[in-house]
């Protein structure tokens, strides 16, 4: 009985595992159940001081267990030289209520230190250069 099951195959529990790690990393903040954020909190702190040894070794270690080498630069570059003087506990877990369809508690992991840009990176940014045809225009326009 090592680990929590969270009524899955041992395939699918890897592939949610890999996938809320890869969010976790991407944009160090995500929403999610609290069984799921306690079965994912001490993986990914595991994965954090992985990527604070640079080695090569280490590099691949990452690169084959997130399965996404963005990401693995991201821990070696970015997390490692953020959490270098911290001896562990890089994520916490705040409780976030129930959700509202099936009553399941719900829960924020994130890592301590976060950059609140990173939540951004996927949004793109609008574009001010085109102007929006005004109302007026539009019965102009069809007239």
């Amino acid at each position: 009985m090592a680990n929590k099951k969270l009524n899955r195959t041992s395939e699918h529990r890897k592939a949610l595992l890999k996938n809320m790690l890869n969010s976790l990393i991407k944009y160090e903040q995500i929403k999610t159940t609290l069984p799921k954020a306690k079965f994912l909190k001490p993986k990914a702190d595991k994965i954090i001081t992985l990527g604070k040894k640079d080695t090569l070794q280490t590099t691949k270690l990452l690169v084959s267990q997130l399965q996404d080498s963005k990401n693995a630069n991201k821990v070696k570059k970015t997390l490692s030289k953020r959490y270098e003087k911290r001896n562990g506990g890089y994520t916490r877990i705040i409780k976030a209520g129930f959700r509202y369809g099936d009553n399941a508690p719900m829960a924020i992991i994130e890592f301590v230190d976060r950059d609140v840009e990173a939540k951004r990176v996927d949004k793109k940014k609008k574009d001010t250069t085109k102007e929006k045809p005004k109302a007026e225009d539009k019965k102009q326009a069809t007239a």
